[in-house]
């Protein structure tokens, strides 16, 4: 069975999000497989997916896992996935995924590119929960949840040097949503070529601080199109390996589009 290991979000190798993608045969192994090989590329996100009869509301089924657990929305690893497809001929044009989060489309451009078709996660204000701002080490301007999709907190924060100076008790995180907390500021110069900056941070799910989070960005797109006034963005994730997601708000969805690189294809022996 290959193996490739994708960096998501980016146009060049080791910068991104790393992921792990499996292309099967026929149906999804069993759950314990699925986690033992996740565990094994020790990424944030391990994809596997295979082909759907045709006809069908759906081309491929598609689940993510991290080290330690399924999740139910995972951008990046989507993003890399779909790549591995156009680039291998195993798909032509836009691909539709089956997923717990239903139906997730995959568009190809001709300039390389790939959009991601996800759903607009809900933000309803919360007040601050007692100790976050302790545990992220600022304090929250505003804090919204996301919704169970997402399944984080979103915390905006004074300015973008407060997000890129953060250096969270990662384990005191652990108590304030089911997945994480994203931490973001708008942009202090959109010139550099962003609108806004974050930071993900998913203890819950054994990742400390994700590289490159799209799921992230189906509330990070409405947050900020809505204070700015416009529907097309571009966030930077401030990571160390870092990666921009240009996001498009269209009500209940959430375009998000980027590149992808595979960096490592081998076989899988086990």
């Amino acid at each position: 069975m290959r193996i490739r290991i994708v960096d998501a979000f980016t146009d060049r190798p080791f910068a991104g999000n790393p992921a792990g993608v499996l292309l099967l045969d026929d149906v999804f192994p069993d759950d314990d497989w699925l986690q033992n090989v996740a565990m094994e590329v020790n990424h944030a996100e391990t994809a596997f997916t295979h082909r759907l009869p045709e006809g069908g509301e759906a081309d491929w089924a598609l689940r993510w896992f991290t080290p330690v657990a399924e999740v139910a929305m995972c951008g990046h690893a989507t993003l890399a996935t779909a790549h591995v497809l156009h680039s291998t001929g195993a798909h032509e044009g836009p691909v539709r995924f089956a997923t717990r989060s239903g139906v997730l489309i995959a568009t190809p451009a001709a300039d390389g590119s790939l959009t991601l078709d996800f759903p607009t996660a809900p933000l309803t204000p919360v007040e601050v929960p007692a100790g976050a701002a302790e545990a992220l080490g600022a304090e929250p301007v505003a804090v919204f949840d996301t919704g169970p999709n997402v399944g984080d907190l979103l915390v905006e924060l004074a300015d973008e040097k407060t997000v890129l100076g953060l250096s969270p008790d990662h384990r005191a995180l652990r108590a304030h949503s089911s997945r994480g907390v994203i931490a973001t500021a708008l942009a202090d110069d959109p010139a550099r070529g962003y609108d806004f900056v974050s930071r993900c941070f998913f203890p819950n799910v054994g990742i400390d601080e994700d590289p490159v989070t799209g799921s992230a960005h189906t509330a990070l797109a409405p947050h900020w199109s809505a204070r700015l006034g416009r529907d097309d963005l571009t966030g930077l994730q401030a990571s160390r390996r870092t990666g921009l997601v240009r996001t498009r708000v269209r009500g209940e969805r959430t375009l998000l589009t980027g590149r992808a690189v595979t960096v490592i294809e081998g076989e899988l022996l086990a």
